[in-house]
């Protein structure tokens, strides 16, 4: 493809989504940045949050983890419906019935105010790191296979996404957001979607070929019966019910769109939606993984070294032109899908949660939009400085590590929300920060050693339900019984 045709393909998506912001953010307020005025349609909702949680990670990623994990990740795909019910039946209710903006607030209401800036302090470090990883990820793909060849440097190219992500969020928020979420899922299903069907017709399969050649390839292996491997079938499904509920029920970025929605009936309606969405979709891109290899296989193309690369090379340097753009504005989106909620999320969370500028009265509507503002972009200039580090680190294990701890402070949220919801007790307040941080530690230990002290036993995604665990029992141990704080 020739540059100007890429360039010319990226501003006019850009540019849509420019179009977007500009009718979703007319007469905007604060109210509307953080809530979108509460009247999104649900439909709306649940299809943007599809693209939202697949990101760029399950673009990318999940296709080439095919090649060594096989069909594996779909048994934690099918985990993700209890906790979305668990999310529709137990956590939604919590969240309308108090009429919350920021979901932490439950945390003042319920234990105190150093609870509350624990859990929200959780969820901002671990957003901000996920979301760098998860835009690194994407933007480097683009850097080597784009615009390396135009001889653009990667701080450019970041500096171009991070301030385009900037502007056309910086008046609608979140009510932007539940729209630009609609294009990003289309074009990223689209992008798998032409890429299988080329290959599909390279390789002249009827589509019950195509289904009986990766059935009988060894990437449609599901079902992990070791249990002490990783991927272990009950492990993996369980692990994806407790996933669910903290990096859905339990993270501002996506709860922030749920809570857009103008009732509770309309909120769980999405939440059912997307979750048996996510079945399919899931399916499709795994599917998509296995083809990628056969098709490599049958026409001698190398696999990279990095899986990662599978993907980018068979669309961008082996099929035509328009499989190529397709495949790139997939890559665009996966990269804005990753970074525009985020960016909202972690404003909305740092404004309410640490300034508190839905509790101070004294603050006029025009000083807390100032205020808001220049959280938005400390903000989008803190991402951008993290997916700079990750370039600067250019350690593919350190990186993974550092998005591992990242998902380590979910495990704290799910034992703080747990233990509000399911107990009556009374915590220590200004104890809770010592056992929410004692608690990944102990399980980062518990991780690098769970093979040596239990014969062979790996811990994997049920490293999270441990955590949340410890976090429980660390909470009780600090709590005594009483009737539980109800009111700010």
């Amino acid at each position: 493809m020739h540059p100007l045709t890429i360039l010319s393909v990226f501003i006019a998506y850009s540019l849509t989504l420019f179009v977007i912001a500009g009718i979703t953010g007319r007469k905007s307020t604060n109210k509307t940045y953080f809530t979108g005025n509460r009247n999104s349609p649900w439909y709306v909702v649940a299809y943007g949050m599809i693209g939202a949680s697949l990101s760029g990670v399950t673009f990318i990623s999940i296709p080439g983890e095919v090649g060594t994990s096989g069909f594996s990740y779909m048994v934690l795909v099918l985990g993700y419906l209890l906790g979305y019910a668990f999310i529709a039946r137990v956590l939604l209710p919590v969240y309308y019935g108090r009429n919350l903006t920021s979901i932490y607030t439950y945390l003042d209401q319920r234990f105190g105010r150093v609870t509350y800036k624990t859990g929200s302090i959780f969820f901002l470090i671990s957003r901000s790191i996920g979301s760098a990883f998860r835009v690194f990820l994407v933007v480097n793909v683009l850097q080597i296979f784009v615009f390396d060849q135009w001889g653009v440097p990667f701080v450019v190219n970041v500096a171009m996404f991070i301030g385009l992500i900037l502007i056309y969020t910086f008046r609608g928020g979140i009510r932007t957001i539940v729209w630009t979420d609609t294009l990003q899922t289309t074009f990223m299903i689209a992008a798998v979607l032409v890429s299988a069907y080329i290959i599909f017709s390279e390789l002249n399969f009827t589509v019950g070929s195509m289904f009986h050649e990766i059935k009988d390839s060894r990437y449609s292996d599901m079902f992990i019966m070791d249990i002490n491997d990783k991927r272990f079938f009950l492990k993996q499904f369980f692990s994806g019910t407790f996933i669910a509920i903290v990096m859905t029920g339990l993270d501002q970025d996506m709860m922030q769109k749920n809570l857009t929605c103008r009732n509770l009936k309309d909120a769980k309606k999405n939440i059912y939606m997307m979750s048996w969405a996510l079945i399919p979709v899931n399916f499709l891109f795994l599917s998509m993984g296995a083809l990628l290899y056969i098709y490599a296989a049958k026409t001698g193309i190398a696999i990279p070294a990095r899986t990662d690369d599978l993907f980018p090379v068979i669309a961008l340097q082996h099929h035509g032109a328009f499989a190529g753009i397709i495949f790139l504005i997939g890559l665009v989106a996966a990269a804005y899908s990753s970074a525009d909620g985020s960016i909202t999320a972690l404003t909305t969370a740092f404004c309410i949660d640490i300034l508190g500028i839905e509790r101070n009265k004294l603050i006029s509507e025009k000083q807390s939009s100032k205020t808001r503002k220049t959280v938005h972009i400390s903000i989008a200039i803190l991402l951008f400085l993290l997916i700079l580090l990750f370039r600067a680190i250019n350690d593919q294990s350190v990186i993974n590590k550092l998005f591992t701890i990242a998902g380590y402070t979910y495990g704290p949220l799910l034992g703080l929300y747990s233990f509000g919801l399911f107990t009556k007790r009374i915590t220590r307040d200004k104890w809770v920060p010592l056992v929410a941080i004692l608690s990944p530690v102990l399980c980062y230990f518990f991780s690098q050693n769970s093979a040596i002290w239990f014969d062979g036993y790996k811990i994997g995604f049920e490293l999270l339900i441990i955590n949340g665990l410890i976090t429980f029992f660390g909470l009780l141990i600090i709590s005594k019984s009483g009737s539980q704080k109800t009111t700010i």
